[in-house]
């Protein structure tokens, strides 16, 4: 089966413009145009879409999409090789995410610390509220 640029656009949430991006990079190779110019996706790139789109919008970047895409392409030889670069990507991933974890724990520390103290707020105030650590450095 074969998509149109606007099933693609309005179904993998990208836009036509970094479609059109990708294919000049190489990176959406093969795309054909039906009879009237227009590109029109098969499954594969669909799949290959949305593959591009998870390691994007996990930090990877375009060079090293367009050589994973590269050793892809050359086949099994490569196969060890695309293996540990996602792999890699991985590991690089796990670490954002970690990293996310440890400033969500101190953002919700800090909520708390608001919720503990915001009734006091209310009721005075002039309450010296303390959150942060600066109460000592500010001045009014």
């Amino acid at each position: 089966m074969l998509y149109s640029m606007k099933y693609v656009v309005e179904n993998l949430n990208i836009s036509a413009k970094t479609l059109r991006f990708y294919e000049e990079q190489g990176i959406l190779p093969n795309v054909t145009r039906d009879e009237k110019g227009r590109r029109v996706y098969s499954e594969q790139h669909i799949d290959w879409i949305s593959f591009i789109r998870c390691l994007r919008e996990t930090g990877m970047p375009l060079s090293k999409i367009k050589e994973y895409k590269e050793l892809y392409e050359v086949g099994n030889p490569t196969f060890l090789q695309r293996e540990e670069m996602l792999i890699q990507h991985k590991l690089e991933v796990q670490k954002k995410i970690e990293e996310s974890l440890k400033h969500l724990e101190e953002i919700n520390y800090k909520i708390a610390m608001y919720e503990l103290q915001k009734e006091e707020v209310r009721k005075n105030p002039d309450y010296n509220f303390k959150c942060h650590g600066l109460e000592n450095k500010i001045v009014n």
